[in-house]
């Protein structure tokens, strides 16, 4: 009835076969799918150890610690694994954050090659700092993570795994397996944490809001996504909010209540922190709701809200532990206590029905409130520590790693001749009483320079005059060059970079504190000589090794310029990881005898896949502890 011509009609028929040939194809894949995988399957376990293995992440575990308090007889269950199996200590990466560690346990490479090198990376164009391992914009979530974790490489070869908030899963892979998210897994307000903090006492400001007395009640608004609020009242031991109600006890949190904010559904716990002098209730982060995901946080979707059905609600930010509600005094130490708790009992719950239901195939579970209660209370091991203590505190270390070792019996429960079992840590710890504000020292030296006059500096480089700086930091671990043809405004010529680099790890190198004369940094490593990949240009110039006692300090953290190099930090985060990779390993624990004496978190990625009689791809840099 229409004459389309020959080359449209060629062009309808070609499009038709395609689909045609497309849709067969995909039926075929389907029809011939069970018969692969039971093939795969069959080949698999002719050469495969195990038909488990359990992966078992202690965040921060130290083995300093660890060792000692085996030898006191304290961690009893380590102590049989060690004698049993196999203990290390496990090299770290360089340099010691979860995020850089973790990413390389998952993919068995290098930063260059996975392209997480720090919690923060930038935008070249603007120089503002951003999460490094994902990005949420309007209707999409961007993974930024590279390679492959093992796990999809076992789901390719018929071996099902479980992957419960192992760091840096945020979006969660799409792979033959279950997964919960975990670290960079944003709040509703699109932050990393933001609590909130309501008082009848005056005194507003950043995460602080009124009270405002409404007769006998008391009203506050709780800040949501997009800036929406949700108006709650507080009155006679009673919490109101969209038509709940619930006890208000001082100390004591909430349930985690279920909200709607615009239609967006989140969850929140709230705290009464105190009566008198005044009314103070603390709110934490209003963060996803498991049973109704507004952004994609497990694989498949449905496991989330699976686990919070079969288990009940539970947090799902990446980091869920309000270090900074304690150290901005929002929260005593007693509620954050209560909050790691909390939380661990949550991840406890999954973790156990994940191997009460995963009879063959992979778990692995990150729990970190090892991490979280060191950084917050470490100064109570700091023998040189000159902050104010409280004797109730003093055993809250000793006990945490004493509870990691039940947690390792309890789990220790779960596994048979059949089932291989890694329990181990991304990084140790040291103490943190000084801070380095390396854009400080920038100035100080001439390589960095301001709009105007004075020695300071506003967050994220305000203020930062982009044509006179050569080099420039922010985030935790490393020091970057000005460099022209990369950055914006990019300064050091190409062919200048090498040696303004050597420049700087010279003066770096072994750089002392001005005022107590200890060192701070032990050395300054180049990324190009430590690092090896397709994403180098991504990374830090200069990766920083900072002595014991010495980190990164907070202001030079978010790109600020400070008037002074070195301060105390006078906050509860007295403990950390980021200094000298070879002063923080981590711990590594198996019920097999292992091959290495020098094994490395690249090596557990091939490890994996080496258990079930799977060939480590050729692009992995670590090497299988089994033989």
């Amino acid at each position: 009835m229409l004459y389309i011509g020959p080359g449209a009609g060629f062009a309808f028929l070609g499009s038709f076969l395609t689909v045609f040939i497309g849709l067969l194809a995909s039926v075929g894949s389907i029809l011939i799918w069970p018969f692969r995988m039971a093939w795969l399957a069959t080949r698999r376990r002719r050469t495969a150890q195990v038909k488990r293995a359990i992966f078992l992440g202690l965040d921060g575990l130290d083995p300093r610690l660890t060792e000692r308090y085996m030898a006191e007889g304290k961690m009893p269950n380590c102590a049989r694994l060690r004698d049993e199996g196999t203990y290390r200590r496990l090299r770290t990466t360089y340099p010691a954050i979860s995020p850089v560690a973790w990413s390389t346990f998952a993919t068995g490479v290098n930063p260059a090659r996975h392209n997480i090198f720090d919690f923060l990376s930038r935008d070249l164009r603007t120089y503002a700092p951003e999460i490094s391992s994902s990005k949420v914009r309007p209707g999409s979530v961007e993974m930024r993570r590279k390679s492959e974790p093992f796990w999809k490489i076992l789901g390719r070869n018929a071996v099902r795994s479980t992957i419960l908030r192992v760091p840096i899963t945020f979006p969660p892979d799409d792979f033959a397996g279950c997964m919960l998210s975990a670290m960079a897994t944003p709040d509703l307000r699109g932050t990393q944490g933001t609590f909130s903090l309501f008082t009848n006492t005056g005194g507003t400001g950043e995460n602080r809001y009124p009270l405002i007395a409404r007769g006998d009640d008391w009203e506050g608004s709780l800040r949501g996504p997009e800036d929406h609020r949700i108006t709650f009242r507080v009155a006679g031991g009673r919490l109101k909010i969209q038509g709940q109600t619930f006890s208000l006890a001082e100390g004591d949190y909430t349930p985690w209540i279920r909200l709607r904010f615009e239609g967006i559904p989140g969850i929140v716990r709230f705290l009464m922190t105190r009566t008198e002098p005044g009314l103070a209730i603390y709110a934490t982060a209003v963060q996803i709701d498991p049973e109704n995901p507004a952004l994609p946080i497990s694989q498949p979707r449905y496991y989330a809200i699976y686990l919070a059905k079969l288990l009940g609600t539970f947090s799902t930010l990446g980091m869920a532990e309000d270090t900074w509600a304690l150290n901005e005094g929002a929260i005593d130490e007693d509620a954050f206590l209560k909050q790691a708790a909390f939380i661990q009992s949550e991840r406890e719950a999954m973790f156990f029905s994940a191997l009460k239901n995963t009879p063959n195939g992979l778990v692995a579970c990150v729990f970190d409130t090892s991490d979280r209660v060191q950084h917050m209370f470490y100064r109570y091991l700091d023998p040189a520590s000159e902050a104010v203590m409280d004797d109730r505190y003093a055993q809250v270390i000793e006990r945490l790693y004493i509870d990691m070792d039940r947690l390792v019996g309890d789990t220790m429960k779960h596994v048979d001749q059949d089932c291989a079992l890694f329990v181990l840590s991304d990084h140790g710890f040291r103490a943190f009483r000084r801070g380095v504000n390396l854009n400080a020292w920038l100035k100080r030296e001439g390589y960095l320079a301001l709009t105007h006059d004075g020695d300071e500096s506003g967050e994220y480089f305000d203020g930062i005059d982009w044509s006179r700086t050569r080099a420039y930091t922010f985030g935790l671990g490393g020091l970057y060059l000005n460099l022209r043809g990369r950055e914006a405004q990019g300064l050091v010529a190409p062919e200048d970079a090498e040696a303004l680099k050597r420049e700087l790890i010279n003066k770096l190198s072994g750089l002392r504190d001005d005022e107590t004369g200890m060192q701070a940094i032990i050395q300054a490593y180049e990324a190009s000589v430590i690092y090896k990949g397709p994403y180098l240009g991504g990374a830090p110039d200069l990766i920083i090794g900072y002595a014991d006692g010495y980190r990164a300090s907070w202001d030079a953290a978010v790109g600020k310029v400070t008037a002074h190099v070195f301060e105390d930090n006078n906050k509860a985060w007295s403990g950390d990881h980021c200094v000298d990779p070879q002063l923080v390993p981590g711990v590594l624990f198996s019920n097999r005898k292992l091959d290495a004496n020098d094994p490395g978190i690249e090596d557990m990625a091939p490890t994996a896949l080496r258990l079930f009689g799977i060939e480590p791809p050729s692009w992995m840099e670590g090497n299988a502890v089994v033989s």
